[in-house]
Protein backbone atom coordinates (compact mmCIF):
# COMPACT_ATOMS: atom_id res chain seq x y z
CA UNK A 1 0.00 0.00 0.00
CA UNK A 2 1.77 3.48 -0.98
CA UNK A 3 0.87 5.61 1.60
CA UNK A 4 -0.38 3.79 5.14
CA UNK A 5 2.18 0.83 3.99
CA UNK A 6 5.28 2.93 3.23
CA UNK A 7 7.34 3.85 6.52
CA UNK A 8 7.55 7.34 7.26
CA UNK A 9 11.41 7.75 7.04
CA UNK A 10 10.75 6.86 3.42
CA UNK A 11 7.68 9.09 2.87
CA UNK A 12 10.13 11.76 4.24
CA UNK A 13 12.92 10.92 1.85
CA UNK A 14 11.21 10.70 -1.20
CA UNK A 15 8.62 13.43 -1.31
CA UNK A 16 10.16 16.48 0.26
CA UNK A 17 12.83 16.94 -2.50
CA UNK A 18 12.69 20.96 -1.16
CA UNK A 19 13.80 19.92 2.00
CA UNK A 20 17.26 17.98 0.76
CA UNK A 21 19.58 21.15 1.87
CA UNK A 22 19.43 20.54 5.49
CA UNK A 23 17.72 16.56 6.16
CA UNK A 24 20.48 14.51 8.24
CA UNK A 25 20.25 11.05 8.58
CA UNK A 26 20.44 9.00 11.43
CA UNK A 27 22.07 5.39 10.96
CA UNK A 28 18.99 3.91 10.42
CA UNK A 29 18.48 6.61 7.30
CA UNK A 30 15.55 8.14 8.83
CA UNK A 31 14.88 12.15 8.50
CA UNK A 32 15.46 13.84 11.77
CA UNK A 33 13.08 16.67 11.91
CA UNK A 34 14.54 18.91 14.91
CA UNK A 35 14.33 22.64 13.96
CA UNK A 36 11.54 24.97 13.46
CA UNK A 37 12.19 25.44 10.19
CA UNK A 38 12.01 21.87 8.75
CA UNK A 39 8.99 21.76 10.70
CA UNK A 40 8.07 24.61 8.33
CA UNK A 41 9.37 22.50 5.11
CA UNK A 42 7.64 19.60 6.24
CA UNK A 43 4.37 20.94 5.82
CA UNK A 44 4.25 22.07 2.83
CA UNK A 45 3.81 18.40 1.89
CA UNK A 46 0.69 18.41 4.00
CA UNK A 47 -1.60 18.65 1.41
CA UNK A 48 -2.62 16.60 -1.33
CA UNK A 49 -0.75 16.92 -4.23
CA UNK A 50 -3.29 15.41 -6.50
CA UNK A 51 -6.65 16.21 -7.78
CA UNK A 52 -10.00 14.73 -6.86
CA UNK A 53 -11.62 17.15 -9.31
CA UNK A 54 -12.08 15.01 -12.50
CA UNK A 55 -13.62 11.97 -9.95
CA UNK A 56 -16.15 13.89 -8.13
CA UNK A 57 -17.27 16.05 -11.46
CA UNK A 58 -17.35 13.22 -13.61
CA UNK A 59 -19.86 11.04 -10.62
CA UNK A 60 -22.64 14.21 -10.35
CA UNK A 61 -25.41 14.93 -12.84
CA UNK A 62 -22.85 17.95 -14.13
CA UNK A 63 -21.57 15.28 -16.71
CA UNK A 64 -23.47 13.66 -19.60
CA UNK A 65 -23.06 11.54 -22.28
CA UNK A 66 -21.33 14.14 -24.94
CA UNK A 67 -20.91 11.61 -28.16
CA UNK A 68 -17.20 12.36 -28.53
CA UNK A 69 -15.95 9.21 -29.98
CA UNK A 70 -13.28 8.51 -27.40
CA UNK A 71 -12.38 8.72 -23.69
CA UNK A 72 -10.52 8.00 -21.29
CA UNK A 73 -11.26 4.51 -19.28
CA UNK A 74 -11.71 6.16 -15.80
CA UNK A 75 -14.19 8.61 -16.97
CA UNK A 76 -16.08 5.99 -18.15
CA UNK A 77 -15.70 4.42 -14.88
CA UNK A 78 -16.39 7.08 -12.82
CA UNK A 79 -19.29 8.16 -15.05
CA UNK A 80 -20.60 4.42 -13.56
CA UNK A 81 -19.76 5.05 -10.43
CA UNK A 82 -16.76 1.77 -10.60
CA UNK A 83 -13.66 1.27 -9.23
CA UNK A 84 -10.86 2.42 -11.35
CA UNK A 85 -8.68 -0.51 -12.75
CA UNK A 86 -5.77 2.27 -13.66
CA UNK A 87 -4.96 2.22 -9.83
CA UNK A 88 -1.78 3.77 -11.05
CA UNK A 89 -2.23 6.28 -13.44
CA UNK A 90 -2.61 9.96 -12.55
CA UNK A 91 -6.53 11.36 -11.19
CA UNK A 92 -7.21 8.00 -10.82
CA UNK A 93 -9.20 7.18 -7.66
CA UNK A 94 -6.34 5.33 -6.03
CA UNK A 95 -3.66 8.31 -6.83
CA UNK A 96 -5.91 10.69 -5.05
CA UNK A 97 -6.31 8.17 -1.99
CA UNK A 98 -2.34 7.84 -1.62
CA UNK A 99 -2.07 11.72 -2.15
CA UNK A 100 -3.88 12.49 0.97
CA UNK A 101 -2.88 10.03 3.14
CA UNK A 102 0.75 10.89 1.94
CA UNK A 103 -0.28 14.25 3.14
CA UNK A 104 -1.29 12.88 6.64
CA UNK A 105 2.24 11.51 7.20
CA UNK A 106 3.62 14.91 6.46
CA UNK A 107 1.53 16.16 9.15
CA UNK A 108 1.62 13.60 11.76
CA UNK A 109 5.57 13.72 11.49
CA UNK A 110 5.45 17.67 12.06
CA UNK A 111 3.08 17.47 15.36
CA UNK A 112 5.48 14.83 16.55
CA UNK A 113 8.53 17.24 15.34
CA UNK A 114 6.82 19.94 17.43
CA UNK A 115 5.83 17.74 20.45
CA UNK A 116 8.99 16.55 21.16
CA UNK A 117 10.93 20.10 20.75
CA UNK A 118 8.50 20.98 23.87
CA UNK A 119 5.67 22.22 22.29
CA UNK A 120 6.70 25.41 22.43
CA UNK A 121 3.95 28.78 21.76
CA UNK A 122 6.66 30.06 18.97
CA UNK A 123 5.31 26.60 16.69
CA UNK A 124 1.96 27.04 17.62
CA UNK A 125 1.15 28.49 13.74
CA UNK A 126 2.59 25.31 12.79
CA UNK A 127 1.05 23.22 14.50
CA UNK A 128 -2.15 24.81 13.92
CA UNK A 129 -1.66 24.29 10.12
CA UNK A 130 -0.84 20.21 10.19
CA UNK A 131 -3.98 19.67 12.74
CA UNK A 132 -6.12 21.78 10.04
CA UNK A 133 -4.07 19.99 7.03
CA UNK A 134 -4.78 16.50 8.84
CA UNK A 135 -8.26 17.07 9.45
CA UNK A 136 -8.76 18.26 5.54
CA UNK A 137 -6.92 14.94 4.09
CA UNK A 138 -8.72 12.96 5.98
CA UNK A 139 -12.35 14.76 5.49
CA UNK A 140 -12.06 14.70 1.56
CA UNK A 141 -11.28 10.74 2.17
CA UNK A 142 -14.09 10.08 3.91
CA UNK A 143 -16.12 12.62 1.85
CA UNK A 144 -15.33 9.97 -0.97
CA UNK A 145 -14.93 6.78 0.55
CA UNK A 146 -17.37 6.43 2.77
CA UNK A 147 -21.35 6.45 2.97
CA UNK A 148 -22.84 10.35 3.91
CA UNK A 149 -23.16 11.25 7.37
CA UNK A 150 -25.93 10.83 9.64
CA UNK A 151 -25.79 10.46 13.14
CA UNK A 152 -27.82 7.92 13.47
CA UNK A 153 -25.94 5.20 11.54
CA UNK A 154 -22.46 6.47 11.80
CA UNK A 155 -22.00 4.46 14.56
CA UNK A 156 -21.83 1.24 12.64
CA UNK A 157 -21.30 3.01 9.07
CA UNK A 158 -17.58 2.62 8.35
CA UNK A 159 -15.71 5.27 7.50
CA UNK A 160 -11.96 5.64 6.95
CA UNK A 161 -8.53 4.96 8.87
CA UNK A 162 -7.81 8.22 10.97
CA UNK A 163 -3.95 8.04 11.10
CA UNK A 164 -2.71 10.50 14.35
CA UNK A 165 0.89 8.86 14.58
CA UNK A 166 3.81 8.38 12.38
CA UNK A 167 4.49 5.54 11.12
CA UNK A 168 7.50 3.48 12.68
CA UNK A 169 6.73 -0.02 11.17
CA UNK A 170 7.57 -0.79 7.12
CA UNK A 171 4.02 -2.55 7.17
CA UNK A 172 1.68 -0.88 9.45
CA UNK A 173 -2.28 -2.54 9.21
CA UNK A 174 -4.90 -0.06 9.80
CA UNK A 175 -8.17 -1.02 10.66
CA UNK A 176 -11.42 1.63 9.84
CA UNK A 177 -12.37 4.00 11.93
CA UNK A 178 -16.53 4.07 12.19
CA UNK A 179 -17.86 7.28 10.21
CA UNK A 180 -18.65 8.43 13.88
CA UNK A 181 -15.29 8.56 15.06
CA UNK A 182 -13.98 10.06 12.11
CA UNK A 183 -16.58 12.92 12.62
CA UNK A 184 -15.15 13.11 16.62
CA UNK A 185 -11.82 13.43 15.57
CA UNK A 186 -12.24 15.75 12.81
CA UNK A 187 -13.70 18.20 14.58
CA UNK A 188 -11.19 17.45 17.39
CA UNK A 189 -8.60 18.45 14.46
CA UNK A 190 -10.75 21.29 13.32
CA UNK A 191 -11.61 22.98 16.61
CA UNK A 192 -7.63 23.12 18.20
CA UNK A 193 -6.25 23.67 14.66
CA UNK A 194 -8.73 26.83 14.36
CA UNK A 195 -7.09 28.17 17.66
CA UNK A 196 -3.50 28.32 16.29
CA UNK A 197 -3.62 29.22 12.69
CA UNK A 198 -2.03 32.21 12.03
CA UNK A 199 -2.02 34.44 8.17
CA UNK A 200 2.02 34.66 8.82
CA UNK A 201 3.26 33.24 5.67
CA UNK A 202 5.29 34.23 2.54
CA UNK A 203 2.25 32.47 0.71
CA UNK A 204 -0.02 32.20 2.73
CA UNK A 205 -2.70 31.21 0.18
CA UNK A 206 -1.16 28.06 -0.22
CA UNK A 207 -1.48 27.03 4.22
CA UNK A 208 -4.21 26.57 6.39
CA UNK A 209 -4.47 30.45 6.53
CA UNK A 210 -7.34 31.82 8.71
CA UNK A 211 -9.65 32.19 6.33
CA UNK A 212 -9.00 29.16 4.53
CA UNK A 213 -9.25 27.33 8.06
CA UNK A 214 -12.60 28.62 8.95
CA UNK A 215 -13.93 28.34 5.62
CA UNK A 216 -12.92 24.71 5.67
CA UNK A 217 -14.98 24.24 8.78
CA UNK A 218 -17.89 25.91 7.61
CA UNK A 219 -17.83 23.13 4.88
CA UNK A 220 -17.27 20.20 8.04
CA UNK A 221 -20.18 22.31 10.70
CA UNK A 222 -22.82 22.61 7.49
CA UNK A 223 -22.30 18.58 6.65
CA UNK A 224 -22.71 17.73 10.17
CA UNK A 225 -25.90 20.40 10.54
CA UNK A 226 -24.33 22.90 13.41
CA UNK A 227 -25.69 26.17 11.57
CA UNK A 228 -24.73 28.24 14.34
CA UNK A 229 -21.06 27.31 14.04
CA UNK A 230 -21.04 27.81 10.35
CA UNK A 231 -22.87 31.40 11.35
CA UNK A 232 -19.89 32.21 13.75
CA UNK A 233 -17.60 31.10 11.39
CA UNK A 234 -18.41 33.13 8.29
CA UNK A 235 -19.33 36.18 10.22
CA UNK A 236 -16.45 38.02 9.12
CA UNK A 237 -17.57 37.81 5.62
CA UNK A 238 -20.84 39.72 6.46
CA UNK A 239 -23.86 40.03 3.67
CA UNK A 240 -21.84 41.69 1.26
CA UNK A 241 -19.14 40.22 1.10
CA UNK A 242 -16.83 42.19 -1.48
CA UNK A 243 -13.95 39.24 -1.66
CA UNK A 244 -16.02 37.03 -3.86
CA UNK A 245 -15.31 36.52 -7.17
CA UNK A 246 -15.78 39.18 -9.55
CA UNK A 247 -16.37 37.09 -13.00
CA UNK A 248 -16.80 41.16 -15.02
CA UNK A 249 -12.76 41.07 -14.96
CA UNK A 250 -13.14 37.71 -16.90
CA UNK A 251 -14.67 39.34 -19.58
CA UNK A 252 -12.41 40.97 -21.81
CA UNK A 253 -9.22 38.42 -21.08
CA UNK A 254 -8.05 35.39 -23.21
CA UNK A 255 -8.52 32.01 -22.36
CA UNK A 256 -5.46 31.49 -21.30
CA UNK A 257 -5.20 34.62 -19.29
CA UNK A 258 -8.64 33.86 -18.00
CA UNK A 259 -7.20 30.44 -16.54
CA UNK A 260 -4.29 32.03 -14.87
CA UNK A 261 -6.68 34.04 -12.71
CA UNK A 262 -8.92 31.70 -12.05
CA UNK A 263 -6.44 29.85 -9.75
CA UNK A 264 -4.10 33.10 -9.06
CA UNK A 265 -2.67 33.84 -5.42
CA UNK A 266 -3.99 37.67 -5.89
CA UNK A 267 -7.73 36.61 -6.40
CA UNK A 268 -8.90 37.99 -3.21
CA UNK A 269 -11.70 34.70 -3.20
CA UNK A 270 -9.24 32.00 -3.57
CA UNK A 271 -8.44 31.05 -0.11
CA UNK A 272 -6.62 27.97 -0.29
CA UNK A 273 -4.86 26.86 -3.37
CA UNK A 274 -2.54 23.31 -4.52
CA UNK A 275 -0.83 22.69 -7.40
CA UNK A 276 -1.63 19.45 -8.14
CA UNK A 277 -0.38 16.84 -10.47
CA UNK A 278 -3.28 16.65 -12.79
CA UNK A 279 -4.79 16.67 -16.35
CA UNK A 280 -7.76 18.17 -15.26
CA UNK A 281 -7.00 20.88 -17.66
CA UNK A 282 -7.27 18.48 -20.19
CA UNK A 283 -9.86 16.26 -20.02
CA UNK A 284 -12.59 18.63 -21.80
CA UNK A 285 -11.45 17.42 -25.25
CA UNK A 286 -10.52 13.68 -24.32
CA UNK A 287 -13.32 12.35 -22.01
CA UNK A 288 -16.95 11.73 -23.31
CA UNK A 289 -18.52 11.87 -20.10
CA UNK A 290 -18.47 15.63 -19.39
CA UNK A 291 -20.43 19.15 -19.96
CA UNK A 292 -21.88 18.54 -22.97
CA UNK A 293 -22.78 21.62 -25.70
CA UNK A 294 -26.49 20.25 -25.69
CA UNK A 295 -27.17 19.62 -22.76
CA UNK A 296 -25.49 23.04 -21.30
CA UNK A 297 -28.56 24.66 -21.07
CA UNK A 298 -29.87 22.51 -18.37
CA UNK A 299 -27.79 23.98 -15.82
CA UNK A 300 -26.60 27.11 -17.15
CA UNK A 301 -29.63 28.36 -19.31
CA UNK A 302 -31.54 31.42 -18.50
CA UNK A 303 -34.33 29.60 -17.33
CA UNK A 304 -31.98 28.44 -14.50
CA UNK A 305 -31.74 31.97 -13.01
CA UNK A 306 -33.96 33.10 -10.26
CA UNK A 307 -33.72 37.14 -12.23
CA UNK A 308 -34.76 35.01 -15.62
CA UNK A 309 -31.15 36.22 -17.42
CA UNK A 310 -28.38 35.06 -18.33
CA UNK A 311 -25.31 34.35 -16.52
CA UNK A 312 -21.39 35.59 -16.58
CA UNK A 313 -20.58 31.85 -16.94
CA UNK A 314 -18.73 31.89 -20.69
CA UNK A 315 -18.00 28.47 -21.84
CA UNK A 316 -15.12 27.20 -24.56
CA UNK A 317 -14.91 24.45 -26.70
CA UNK A 318 -12.51 23.27 -29.04
CA UNK A 319 -14.50 20.51 -31.01
CA UNK A 320 -17.54 22.25 -32.06
CA UNK A 321 -19.17 22.62 -28.62
CA UNK A 322 -19.37 18.62 -28.38
CA UNK A 323 -17.98 18.86 -24.75
CA UNK A 324 -17.46 22.62 -23.33
CA UNK A 325 -15.41 24.27 -20.21
CA UNK A 326 -15.07 27.20 -18.17
CA UNK A 327 -11.53 28.58 -17.79
CA UNK A 328 -10.07 27.75 -14.61
CA UNK A 329 -7.62 25.41 -15.25
CA UNK A 330 -3.90 26.41 -16.51
CA UNK A 331 -1.51 23.81 -17.13
CA UNK A 332 2.16 23.98 -16.15
CA UNK A 333 4.58 21.16 -17.45
CA UNK A 334 7.60 20.59 -15.79
CA UNK A 335 10.14 18.67 -17.91
CA UNK A 336 12.24 16.59 -16.07
CA UNK A 337 13.71 15.61 -19.96
CA UNK A 338 12.91 18.48 -22.32
CA UNK A 339 14.50 16.70 -25.41
CA UNK A 340 12.75 13.71 -24.88
CA UNK A 341 9.08 15.55 -24.21
CA UNK A 342 8.59 14.00 -20.65
CA UNK A 343 7.59 16.05 -17.43
CA UNK A 344 4.77 16.29 -15.18
CA UNK A 345 1.78 18.31 -15.60
CA UNK A 346 0.56 21.14 -12.70
CA UNK A 347 -2.51 23.34 -12.03
CA UNK A 348 -3.37 25.42 -9.33
CA UNK A 349 -6.42 24.33 -7.88
CA UNK A 350 -8.89 26.29 -5.65
CA UNK A 351 -9.65 23.72 -2.44
CA UNK A 352 -11.25 26.68 -0.70
CA UNK A 353 -13.05 30.15 -1.51
CA UNK A 354 -14.89 33.07 -0.19
CA UNK A 355 -17.49 32.15 -2.62
CA UNK A 356 -18.17 28.55 -1.34
CA UNK A 357 -18.15 29.91 2.19
CA UNK A 358 -20.44 32.45 1.55
CA UNK A 359 -23.22 29.98 -0.04
CA UNK A 360 -22.14 27.20 3.39
CA UNK A 361 -23.28 30.64 5.61
CA UNK A 362 -26.63 31.41 3.27
CA UNK A 363 -27.55 28.29 3.27
CA UNK A 364 -26.73 28.25 7.34
CA UNK A 365 -29.36 31.21 7.92
CA UNK A 366 -32.41 29.33 6.12
CA UNK A 367 -31.99 26.11 8.43
CA UNK A 368 -32.31 28.52 11.32
CA UNK A 369 -34.87 29.97 10.04
CA UNK A 370 -33.81 33.56 8.75
CA UNK A 371 -34.85 33.52 5.84
CA UNK A 372 -35.65 37.12 5.59
CA UNK A 373 -30.91 37.39 5.55
CA UNK A 374 -31.08 34.42 3.44
CA UNK A 375 -32.92 36.14 0.62
CA UNK A 376 -30.53 39.33 0.81
CA UNK A 377 -27.50 37.45 0.73
CA UNK A 378 -28.65 35.16 -2.16
CA UNK A 379 -29.61 37.95 -4.18
CA UNK A 380 -26.19 39.79 -3.71
CA UNK A 381 -24.47 36.36 -5.11
CA UNK A 382 -26.33 36.12 -7.86
CA UNK A 383 -26.67 39.58 -8.74
CA UNK A 384 -22.84 39.10 -8.98
CA UNK A 385 -23.07 36.12 -11.41
CA UNK A 386 -25.47 38.16 -13.73
CA UNK A 387 -24.34 40.52 -15.89
CA UNK A 388 -27.40 42.50 -16.64
CA UNK A 389 -28.78 42.61 -12.61
CA UNK A 390 -30.81 45.57 -11.98
CA UNK A 391 -31.16 46.32 -8.06
CA UNK A 392 -34.42 47.93 -9.18
CA UNK A 393 -36.05 45.23 -10.86
CA UNK A 394 -34.48 42.04 -10.13
CA UNK A 395 -35.81 41.32 -6.23
CA UNK A 396 -35.69 38.67 -4.79
CA UNK A 397 -38.27 37.19 -2.86
CA UNK A 398 -39.48 34.46 -0.75
CA UNK A 399 -42.50 33.88 -3.15
CA UNK A 400 -40.01 34.00 -6.16
CA UNK A 401 -37.77 31.23 -4.62
CA UNK A 402 -40.64 29.09 -3.99
CA UNK A 403 -41.77 29.26 -7.52
CA UNK A 404 -38.37 28.75 -8.99
CA UNK A 405 -37.63 25.84 -6.76
CA UNK A 406 -41.09 23.84 -5.66
CA UNK A 407 -40.77 21.74 -3.52
CA UNK A 408 -40.99 17.80 -5.09
CA UNK A 409 -41.67 14.89 -3.36
CA UNK A 410 -38.55 13.09 -1.63
CA UNK A 411 -36.26 14.88 -3.74
CA UNK A 412 -34.19 16.34 -1.16
CA UNK A 413 -33.41 13.80 2.07
CA UNK A 414 -30.74 14.88 4.38
CA UNK A 415 -30.39 13.08 7.49
CA UNK A 416 -32.14 16.37 8.95
CA UNK A 417 -36.03 17.43 8.56
CA UNK A 418 -36.62 21.26 6.31
CA UNK A 419 -40.09 22.63 5.99
CA UNK A 420 -41.64 23.65 2.68
CA UNK A 421 -39.68 26.82 2.33
CA UNK A 422 -36.56 25.83 3.53
CA UNK A 423 -36.39 23.25 0.84
CA UNK A 424 -36.98 25.33 -1.82
CA UNK A 425 -33.98 27.54 -0.70
CA UNK A 426 -31.66 24.66 -0.03
CA UNK A 427 -32.48 23.77 -3.71
CA UNK A 428 -31.96 27.07 -4.98
CA UNK A 429 -29.08 27.69 -2.90
CA UNK A 430 -27.03 24.01 -4.05
CA UNK A 431 -28.04 24.74 -7.85
CA UNK A 432 -25.92 27.95 -7.39
CA UNK A 433 -23.09 26.28 -5.61
CA UNK A 434 -23.31 23.45 -8.46
CA UNK A 435 -22.88 26.44 -11.56
CA UNK A 436 -20.14 28.36 -9.59
CA UNK A 437 -18.29 25.13 -8.72
CA UNK A 438 -18.89 23.40 -12.56
CA UNK A 439 -15.64 20.98 -13.04
CA UNK A 440 -14.56 21.12 -9.82
CA UNK A 441 -16.14 18.22 -8.12
CA UNK A 442 -18.31 20.11 -5.38
CA UNK A 443 -21.75 19.00 -7.08
CA UNK A 444 -20.99 15.62 -5.77
CA UNK A 445 -20.84 16.19 -2.41
CA UNK A 446 -24.39 18.22 -2.30
CA UNK A 447 -25.57 14.99 -3.96
CA UNK A 448 -24.08 12.25 -0.92
CA UNK A 449 -25.34 15.51 1.43
CA UNK A 450 -28.69 15.21 0.42
CA UNK A 451 -29.39 11.68 -1.29
CA UNK A 452 -30.09 13.13 -4.52
CA UNK A 453 -30.55 10.73 -7.73
CA UNK A 454 -28.91 10.72 -10.35
CA UNK A 455 -29.35 9.82 -14.10
CA UNK A 456 -26.28 8.84 -16.23
CA UNK A 457 -27.50 8.13 -19.94
CA UNK A 458 -24.93 6.28 -22.03
CA UNK A 459 -26.32 5.83 -25.83
CA UNK A 460 -27.45 2.17 -27.14
CA UNK A 461 -27.28 1.40 -22.56
CA UNK A 462 -30.02 1.25 -20.40
CA UNK A 463 -29.60 4.29 -18.17
CA UNK A 464 -27.60 3.81 -15.09
CA UNK A 465 -29.76 5.21 -12.16
CA UNK A 466 -27.72 6.11 -8.88
CA UNK A 467 -30.87 5.95 -6.02
CA UNK A 468 -31.19 7.08 -2.81
CA UNK A 469 -28.65 5.18 -0.34
CA UNK A 470 -27.00 3.62 -3.24
CA UNK A 471 -23.85 1.78 -2.07
CA UNK A 472 -21.82 3.20 -5.06
CA UNK A 473 -22.14 6.38 -3.69
CA UNK A 474 -18.91 5.44 -1.37
CA UNK A 475 -16.45 5.05 -3.52
CA UNK A 476 -14.84 1.18 -3.13
CA UNK A 477 -11.64 0.89 -1.37
CA UNK A 478 -8.40 0.96 -3.70
CA UNK A 479 -7.27 -2.37 -4.83
CA UNK A 480 -3.76 -2.03 -3.00
CA UNK A 481 -5.49 -0.72 0.20
CA UNK A 482 -8.27 -3.73 0.45
CA UNK A 483 -5.42 -5.90 -0.59
CA UNK A 484 -3.68 -5.40 2.55
CA UNK A 485 -6.58 -5.43 4.74
CA UNK A 486 -8.96 -2.23 4.85
CA UNK A 487 -12.53 -3.68 4.85
CA UNK A 488 -13.91 -2.77 1.13
CA UNK A 489 -17.33 -0.71 1.24
CA UNK A 490 -20.61 -3.51 0.72
CA UNK A 491 -21.54 -3.60 -3.19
Amino acid sequence: MKNLKIALSLLILICITSCDDFLSEKPDNRTEIDTPEKIKELLVEAYPQMSYFEIAETMSDNVFDSGLATTLVRNEQNYNWEINTEATDIDTQAYYWDACYRAIAHANKALEAIEELGSPASLNPQKGEALMARAYSHFMLVSLWSKRYNPATADTDLGVPYVTKPETELITKYKRNTLAEVYAFLEKDIEEGLKYVTNDYKEPKFHFNVAASKAFASRFYLVKGNWDKVIELSNDLGSRPSAIRDFSVYEPLSVEDQQLKYGASDVGTNLLIVSANTIVSRVYHLNRFNLSGLRRPEIFGTSTNLFGKAYYYNFYSSNGSITLFLPKFYEYFKYSNVTAGIGDPYVAEVLLSNDEFFLNRIEAHVMKGDIATATGELEYFLATRTPTYNPTTDKLTEARVVAKFPVIADEYTPFYTMTPVQTSYVKAIAETRRRDFIHEGLRWFDIKRFNLVVRHETSNKPANILVKDDNRRALQIPLHASSTGIELNPR
